[in-house]
């Protein structure tokens, strides 16, 4: 290699660790210019990060919840599956905030963005509290029709908590996507270190009474997740209003941080005279909210659906499945930032009339997402055994998850166009077209194909984990072929 290769090497190397830097830092950018795939990991980095602190809080909960005993983490379990409905609406209601601030942010109207997202607050306040009061209410009734026994249901002060205060999910989920829609990622992945470290840091002395903390047992975990997210909304708030130094005339004025500011000032404040109802943009934004919720809950009830499949081969079935989803999850989580990245600059390239850049960079992400998991997709095939070897011994478990894990990443390469295709239709505020493709695919593809393999060809398990395999490699096929006819540019937002 000559010295001038080397140098050149050595400027990109440098060029990606600042890039890296930056998107940590949360600079602030113009998402409508620039180099597309610097854009794209300036606004993937920090929603990954995002998106794995959001997977944390329960994983805290029944690491110090375990040592209460099996009933205790049971109940964790159960809420946990329960609020699995919240988090369906509230990324359902977030990819409507999301595109709309992203369109307005693109067009320049910064004011907009800034009402669009008092509108996005006000419908969370809207659905949580008649949530909240529904929750509590019925906590143990639902505890009972998910199986809770007599020992569970003794904690049930856990999930009366939790539920009754999902509040906070929603409006948590909400004020981030209207950060990420601004291009303000990086705010969003703060917010969530934020209540994360309140929750880490409450969690044993709430349950085990640590200090001058009382010792609330399984409820006190409940206590230091909501007390977590409910501060992180706090800080949410408070960034919204509040200029970031400097200029607070011109901020006062526009509503928002003008694009020239230096690294740290964001696109989006709020001022007095956004605090108002205005009918038609929250109409708009539930019109885009309310296909976006069927669409996250047609993909939640579906794998409700595989699971009722599975629990049919007994509990082993049910143990290996869950053992390899969840490395299959926490492997996507970065492709699901790739998406989130992709919709926002679809969004804001939508508004700023760029649309030809605006399908740029989906492709792009996509070609970073295949790389990605095209990768980790060869590891879990060749390195299944000793993987799943990690989370279990168990001579009956263990050969399901195997087999899972490996099929499913099979799909691994059809699924990262997928993803991201998904999430530039709602970008782009053509919710529909996803919702549709879901519906096809995952109701109409995938259960009745799961069941077919599985008990019509006496395949087993396995013929479930194809049929997941097969019916996300249909949807990234369907999805690619719309997103290629163009309709989802000429969508009015």
């Amino acid at each position: 290699m000559d010295v001038s290769t080397r140098s050149l090497a050595t400027d990109r190397e440098a060029s990606l660790w600042q890039t890296i830097r930056e998107s940590l830092a949360g600079s602030h950018q113009d998402y409508t210019d620039g180099d597309i795939g610097r854009a794209v990991v300036l606004l993937a980095i920090p929603s990954v990060l995002e998106l794995a602190l959001e997977s944390v809080f329960a994983v805290v909960d029944v690491f110090f919840v375990s040592r209460l005993g099996p009933d205790a983490v049971a109940v964790v379990g159960l809420s946990e599956s329960m609020l699995t409905i919240t988090y369906a609406v509230a990324s359902g209601l977030s990819i409507g905030a999301m595109a709309t601030v992203a369109r307005r942010v693109g067009e320049g109207d910064h004011d907009g963005a800034s009402r669009a997202a008092v509108q996005a607050i006000l419908i969370g306040i809207i659905f949580s509290v008649p949530a909240g009061i529904a929750g509590a209410w019925f906590a143990r009734p639902l505890l009972v029709l998910m199986g809770a026994t007599g020992d569970v249901l003794a904690h049930s002060a856990y999930t009366v908590i939790v539920l009754g205060l999902d509040g906070v999910v929603l409006m948590l989920f909400l004020i981030n996507a209207v950060f990420r829609g601004a291009g303000d990622a990086a705010i969003a992945m703060r917010v969530l270190w934020i209540a994360n470290a309140i929750n880490i840091c409450l969690d044993p002395c709430l349950i085990y009474g640590l200090g001058p903390f009382p010792q609330l047992g399984v409820a006190g975990a409940a206590v230091a997740t909501v007390t977590g997210r409910g501060i992180g909304v706090l800080v949410q708030l408070y960034l919204l209003v509040h200029s970031p130094g400097g200029r607070e005339g011109r901020t006062r004025e526009a509503g928002v941080v003008d694009t020239g500011a230096p690294e740290g000032r964001r696109r989006i404040v709020i001022r007095w005279k956004h605090l108002r109802i205005e009918p038609r943009v929250m109409m708009n934004m539930l019109k885009l909210s309310g296909s976006a919720v069927l669409q996250e809950l047609i993909t939640t009830t579906s794998w409700v659906g595989l699971v009722r499949i599975l629990a049919s081969f007994g509990s082993a079935a049910l143990a290996g499945y869950t053992i390899a989803i969840r490395i299959v999850v926490f492997a996507l989580l970065p492709s699901f930032g790739l998406a989130n990245a992709a919709a926002t600059l679809v969004g804001q390239n939508l508004g700023a009339r760029k649309p030809d850049r605006a399908e740029a960079s989906v492709w792009r992400a996509c070609l970073f997402n295949l790389l990605f998991l095209g990768a980790i997709g060869l590891v879990f095939i060749v390195f299944a055994v000793p993987l799943v070897a990690g989370f279990t011994s168990d001579e009956a478990v263990a050969p399901v998850a195997v087999s899972g894990l490996r099929i499913i990443s099979s799909g691994f390469v059809m699924y990262a166009y997928g993803f991201v295709l998904t999430m530039a239709f709602n970008g782009a505020g053509d919710t529909w077209t996803p919702t549709l493709i879901n519906v096809f695919c995952f109701w109409l593809v995938e259960i009745p194909l799961a069941y077919g393999l599985a008990r019509g060809l006496e395949m087993g398990p396995a013929g479930v984990f194809w049929s997941i395999a097969i019916a996300f490699s249909m949807m990234a096929l369907i999805s690619a072929a719309a997103f290629r006819r163009g309709r989802w540019k000429l969508k009015d937002v």
